[in-house]
């Protein structure tokens, strides 16, 4: 029994019955007192949670974030749900580990929840070419390219990892160092680790350096505690090394901790640079030399594109600028601070 099969026997139209079945007060006592017979001979009970999904399902939007503890996921998704609080949108926040399938977990929530919009904080491309052609409402990636991934319904807004880990790697090379670690994520499932490792590379091809994966590059959670146990591996296999590029600031504040622990000063004995330019990193001692996200700037585009694409627009993919800090944390081979360049440089990727 349905709400089409009561308004069929009770010969009202089904937009009556709907308003009687919601106790809505704009219905005669005539159209009432024969619906309400219809529904009591078939004992009909209105569905409650259809009830709510219909209530709500244009009025909100998911947010699901890859990764637990990511300190730069936080501030970007804090002033998303500022925006889209603003805009009249509830926001529904799922956390999943950094290697699980964020595209799985979307599909599923929009079977059940209906949203209007899916923002994916964290993400890996593998996952996207997978099963994402079954997600047909908007969907942005922020801080990961979905650019050239061929989905019109998938926008994204983000930094360029490749040229700014490049920055990074530069600045440590020009510095002397050659016996350089990273520490970064798992690249299978990371496009942020991948593009930034990508950046690497370019890096040691142009300044004439080898580098060995195996021996020089270090996977572990985007976390402080990633950051150290990794570095504990890594300095176990390079005790010469001499700088280290983290892939995400948390990282390196985990890695500074390591070699502290073994002895080792940051950076009279060993250069580090982070990436995120998140603000634990500018009160950390010494100060993290980074490269900075405008994480800002991407909040702020991620929810103007997602909900111009809510509103009947095209897919955007943009790339934001990005800021090479300048700070404590690394210094030139033989212990003098690099200071050629400008201790804040904009690199504007338009």
């Amino acid at each position: 029994m349905t709400i089409k099969d009561i308004a069929r026997e009770s010969g009202y139209a089904v937009g009556t019955v709907s308003r009687v079945l919601n106790d809505h007060p704009n219905v005669s006592d005539t159209a009432r007192e024969a619906i309400m017979r219809v529904v009591e001979k078939y004992n009909f009970r209105l569905n409650s949670n259809a009830k709510h999904l219909k209530q709500h399902v244009s009025r909100e939007i998911t947010i699901i974030v890859k990764g637990f503890r990511n300190m730069l996921f936080a501030d970007i998704l804090e002033r998303m749900q500022v925006q889209v609080k603003q805009k009249g949108y509830a926001c529904q926040i799922y956390y999943i580990g950094e290697w699980e399938n964020e595209v799985k977990q979307a599909i599923q929530i929009i079977r059940e929840q209906h949203p209007q919009g899916v923002v994916f904080l964290g993400s890996s491309r593998e996952f996207f070419q997978e099963s994402f052609a079954e997600i047909s409402i908007p969907c942005i990636l922020i801080t990961n390219s979905a650019e050239g991934m061929g989905f019109a319904n998938l926008s994204s807004v983000g930094t360029d990892d490749a040229k700014a880990a490049e920055t990074a790697m530069d600045y440590l090379l020009s510095l002397g160092h050659t016996r350089i670690g990273i520490l970064g994520g798992r690249m299978e499932h990371s496009q942020a680790a991948s593009g930034r490792y990508l950046g690497c590379g370019r890096a040691f091809d142009a300044h004439g350096v080898s580098f060995s994966f195996e021996q020089q590059y270090e996977s572990a959670y985007f976390t402080v505690s990633g950051g150290y146990q990794a570095m504990e591996q890594l300095i176990g296999r390079m005790p010469d090394l001499t700088a280290v590029f983290a892939m995400a600031d948390v990282m390196a504040v985990g890695a500074i901790r390591a070699l502290n622990d073994r002895g080792f000063s940051v950076p009279d004995d060993i250069s580090v640079v982070g990436f995120d330019g998140i603000s634990v990193g500018e009160f950390h001692t010494p100060r993290i030399t980074t490269i900075r996200q405008e994480w800002e700037q991407i909040a702020d585009r991620g929810v103007e594109i997602l909900f111009s694409c809510i509103n009947g627009g095209e897919a955007v993919h943009e790339v934001v600028s990005y800021r090479f800090l300048e700070r404590e944390s690394a210094k030139r081979l033989n212990g003098v601070i690099f200071s050629d360049a400008p201790a804040d440089i904009v690199i504007n990727n338009k």
